[in-house]
């Protein structure tokens, strides 16, 4: 399949706690060499500081107001930033503003609950 539809794909809840839609991902989709998703974190909330030891990451944010923690260093986010995460970086969102912060993730390799290490929990 080379085309999805956002209205058909069901969220879940990823190991970091964010709400996903996998917009395009080899196991369902068929691409090979990356995974396109939307991360929505609610107003107030937020996800564990995490890393994925082989993917590199790419957040684009399309709507909200937050901050992200990219290994020591707090930054500012809002809608057109895009943020690149190295493989292995720790890194986390913050929804500080009035609504819900949506970010797309672009994952190489694709993204996996294996490649997903917690570094904080409830």
């Amino acid at each position: 399949m080379i085309k999805s539809h956002y209205n058909a794909i069901l969220p879940y809840i990823t190991r970091d706690g964010s709400q996903i839609r996998e917009l395009m991902h080899p196991q369902v989709h068929g691409n090979r060499q990356q995974s396109l998703a939307e991360a929505t974190v609610p107003v107030g909330g937020r996800t564990y500081l995490h890393r994925h030891p082989l993917s590199e990451e790419l957040y684009h944010v399309i709507a909200g107001h937050g901050m992200m923690q990219l290994g020591d260093t707090p930054i500012a986010i809002a809608p057109g930033d895009t943020i690149c995460i190295p493989p292995g970086t720790p890194h986390a969102l913050h929804n500080n503003g009035e609504d819900p912060l949506r970010v797309l993730c672009c994952c190489s390799p694709p993204y996996s609950h294996d490649d997903t290490e917690l570094l904080e929990c409830d």
